[in-house]
C-alpha cells in the first residue's frame, strides 16, 4: 500500500487538512452549495426514473431508529425532520443576525424587502386557491408555492450576477431570510395535528438550557452543545411540532454581541462551521430523498390538468413574481420606503421571478401537507416543475439586466479613459 508521510492512506480516506479547508470554503459559497444541491436533485430524479427505481424506494423507505425513544423513521423522514433542522438552524442565526446588526436592524431599510417577502408570501397562496377552487380542488396545498430557496436562488444570482448591483444580493438574501421564517411559522402552526404537552414543555426547557450556557455562562464548548441540540430536536420531534422548528429555534437563540474572550461573534462563527455540512449533506439529501419523482406522461398531465399542482405551479411562477414585484411596488409607493439607489424596478422584477424557485422548503411542506404517496408524487412534480420554469425564465431576464449593467460599465470606462488619455477601457472579468 502506497505510503506518504509514513502513514497509510486509504480510499476514499480523510482528506489532508489543507483540502479539507478548500471544500469547506466551497461549500460556503452559494454557487457550489446550489450546484452540489442541483446535482443531487438531478441524481434523485435520474435513480427514480431507471430501472434502479425499486432500490432508490427501498433506500428512501428504510426505517432505522431508536424506538425505545419512538424514533423509528424512514431515511426521507430523518433527511427532512433530522438533516433539515440543521438547514433551519443556519437560516435562523442568518435571521437572528440580520435581526441585530444586519439589513433588518434599520426598519426603514428593511421596509422594502420585508413587504415585497410578505405579499410574496400571500399572493402565490392566493393564486393557488383561485386555481385550485376554480377547478374543484383544496385548499391542502396553499403554502406549498410560500417558500423561496435560498441556496438555489442566490446560487442563480451567483452565477449570473457578474455586473448586477451587489444590492440586488442583499435584497434577496433579506426577502429569503423572511420568507424562511414565514414557512417556519407556517410549518409550527398550521401542520402539527397533535401535541404532546410534556415532550413541548421538555423542549422548551432543554432552550432555556441552551440559552443559559450560551448568554449566562458563555460556555463555548460543542460537547455541551450538540447532546443538548439532539436532545431538544427529539423532544420537539416527539411533541408533534415539526423537529425543524427546534432548528431555528436554536439558531435564533445565538449571541450574536462579539465575544471579547474568542474575539468573533458566536452566531457567526457557529454559522461558518455549520454551513458546510448544511449545504454539503443536510440540503443535498434532502433533495436526494425528495426529489425522487416519477417523470411521465401521466405525471406532467396530473400537473397541468390537476387542480392542485396546477396551483402549486402557477403560484410559484406567476404568484412569487406578482408578489413579490408587487410588494415592492406598492411599499415604494404609498410609503416612505425607497429602493437602494442602484436598484431599478427592472432589477426587482426579474428577482421577483427568481423567487419562484421553492425547492427545499415546499417539497417539505408538500410531504406535510399531502401525506398520499399518489398526491405527493404529483405536488413534488407541480414544485419541480414552476421551480424550473422560474429558473429559467429568471435567468433570461437577470442575463438582460446584466448585460445592460455590463454595456453601462464599458461606456463609463470609455469615457474615463479618453478623458485621462488612456489607449482603451480596462477589461473587466467575466
Amino acid at each position: 500500500m502506497p505510503r506518504s508521510n509514513g502513514r497509510s492512506r486509504t480510499f476514499p480516506g480523510r482528506l489532508p487538512l489543507p483540502e479539507r479547508a478548500v471544500v469547506a470554503d466551497a461549500l460556503r459559497t452559494e454557487t457550489v452549495g446550489g450546484i452540489v444541491l442541483l446535482v443531487a436533485a438531478t441524481a434523485a430524479l435520474v435513480w427514480a426514473n431507471t430501472p434502479l427505481k425499486s432500490s432508490y424506494e427501498t433506500v428512501r423507505d428504510f426505517h432505522f431508529g431508536i424506538p425505545a425513544l419512538g424514533l423509528d423513521l424512514s431515511v426521507a423522514h430523518w433527511t427532512a425532520d433530522g438533516l433539515l433542522a440543521v438547514f433551519f438552524f443556519v437560516a435562523g442565526a442568518e435571521l437572528k443576525r440580520e435581526l441585530v446588526i444586519g439589513e433588518l436592524r434599520d426598519p426603514k431599510a428593511a421596509t422594502v424587502p420585508v413587504v415585497a417577502a410578505l405579499s410574496g408570501m400571500a399572493i402565490p397562496a392566493l393564486v393557488y386557491g383561485i386555481v385550485a377552487a376554480s377547478r374543484h380542488g383544496t385548499w391542502n396545498g396553499w403554502a406549498v408555492p410560500m417558500a423561496t430557496d435560498i441556496a438555489f436562488a442566490l446560487g442563480v444570482l451567483a452565477v449570473i450576477a457578474t455586473h448586477l448591483p451587489s444590492a440586488l444580493r442583499a435584497f434577496l438574501l433579506t426577502l429569503a431570510i423572511v420568507d424562511d421564517l414565514g414557512a417556519i411559522l407556517v410549518i409550527a402552526l398550521f401542520y402539527t395535528s397533535r401535541i404532546n404537552l410534556p415532550a413541548l414543555v421538555g423542549a422548551a426547557i432543554g432552550l432555556g438550557l441552551f440559552f443559559y450556557l450560551h448568554h449566562r455562562k458563555r460556555v463555548h464548548g460543542w460537547y455541551w452543545y450538540l447532546p443538548l441540540a439532539l436532545v431538544i430536536w427529539g423532544l420537539t420531534h416527539a411533541s408533534g411540532v415539526h423537529a425543524t422548528v427546534a432548528g431555528v429555534a436554536m439558531g435564533l437563540m445565538l449571541c450574536v454581541a462579539k465575544d471579547k474572550e474568542a474575539d468573533h461573534r458566536p452566531a457567526e462563527y457557529i454559522v461558518h462551521l455549520a454551513r458546510p455540512f448544511s449545504a454539503g449533506v443536510a440540503v443535498p439529501l434532502f433533495a436526494l430523498f425528495a426529489a425522487g419523482v416519477s417523470v411521465s406522461g401521466d405525471t406532467l398531465s396530473t400537473v397541468v390538468t390537476g387542480p392542485e399542482p396546477l396551483g402549486v405551479a402557477l403560484g410559484l411562477l406567476v404568484g412569487k413574481a406578482l408578489g413579490v414585484f408587487g410588494g415592492t411596488y406598492l411599499a415604494i409607493r404609498f410609503t416612505r420606503a425607497r429602493l437602494g439607489p442602484d436598484l431599478a424596478l427592472a432589477d426587482v422584477f426579474a428577482l421577483a421571478v427568481l423567487a419562484g424557485i421553492g425547492f427545499t422548503v415546499s417539497l417539505l411542506i408538500g410531504e406535510l401537507a399531502y401525506p398520499n404517496s399518489v398526491e405527493q408524487e404529483h405536488i413534488k412534480a407541480a414544485v419541480l416543475l414552476g421551480s424550473l420554469a422560474s429558473a429559467l425564465v429568471a435567468t433570461i431576464l437577470l442575463r438582460l439586466r446584466n448585460n445592460r449593467y455590463w454595456r453601462l460599465y464599458e461606456a463609463e470606462a470609455a469615457a474615463a479613459n479618453t478623458n485621462s488619455g488612456s489607449d482603451g477601457p480596462p477589461r473587466a472579468d467575466g
